[in-house]
């Protein structure tokens, strides 16, 4: 995880010396939840001006913000708690919300934070942090879902039947406007899978393997286990 915080930090002093803040979108999950630890401990947290840092949210499951399987509250478990961003810089999808409801409101939120209307653009974030499922999935975009085939909408409520839910996600065109993709995968499961997406031989092709931010290839920080179809091991592939 000391790779990925680097990686962070690097994002965030580039963005804040460019633009005067960092605009991080986060993912749920138990990896990046390891790396928001880091980010929070001695060492790491006093190298990023959190005071200029705006958080979001990629996906969100549709919960209230207290309810265990909230990615708003394993966030801010693992990394606000120990750093207490001002309120105004916390953007919380709203999982209790009615699901349309829900992604109508954050495009309004992120319509003001980035002063970008909806339907003139896409925001553009510095950094989309991001995961990958066992079946391919990135955000709450899951295979043969319908937020795949959205063009225009920058959050939507995606109904995934294989978990028998609604998901808040961001959408592709929302996530690929973004300046730096990051992906953090760890675990034998998501092996064969992952030597399926970097070697674009899925037909057709899966979630995380149409994330190109800006048109060009996301990061990937892989672990040994997840990364044992792909030749030598690295913990790092771009």
């Amino acid at each position: 995880m000391q790779t990925a915080a680097e990686r962070v930090i690097r994002a965030a002093g580039a963005a804040i010396s460019a633009r005067g803040r960092f605009d991080w979108a986060l993912s749920g999950g138990s990896t990046p939840a390891a790396l928001y630890r880091v980010l929070a401990s001695r060492g790491y947290v006093e190298r990023i001006d959190w005071s200029r840092v705006h958080f979001y949210w990629s996906d969100e499951r549709c919960v209230p913000p207290e309810h265990a399987d909230s990615n708003f509250r394993m966030a801010r478990e693992a990394l606000l708690d120990a750093i207490s961003p001002p309120a105004s810089h916390v953007h919380r999808l709203a999982g209790e919300l009615p699901p349309a409801t829900a992604a109508e409101q954050y495009e309004l939120e992120l319509a003001q934070a980035f002063a970008v209307a909806p339907g003139s653009g896409f925001p553009a974030f510095d950094l989309i942090l991001l995961g990958m499922g066992a079946d391919g999935h990135t955000a709450s975009l899951f295979p043969g879902t319908p937020a795949l085939e959205e063009r225009r909408r920058w959050i939507v409520a995606n109904d995934v039947a294989s978990l028998g839910a609604t998901r808040l996600t961001f959408t592709l065109p929302l996530i690929n406007a973004a300046r730096a993709a990051l992906f953090l995968v760890a675990g034998a499961d998501k092996a064969e899978r992952l030597e399926q997406v970097l070697g674009r031989r899925a037909r057709p092709p899966l979630p995380a393997e149409l994330v190109r931010p800006l048109g060009d290839d996301a990061d990937w920080l892989v672990d040994t286990a997840a990364g044992a179809r792909l030749g030598p091991p690295s913990e790092e592939r771009s």
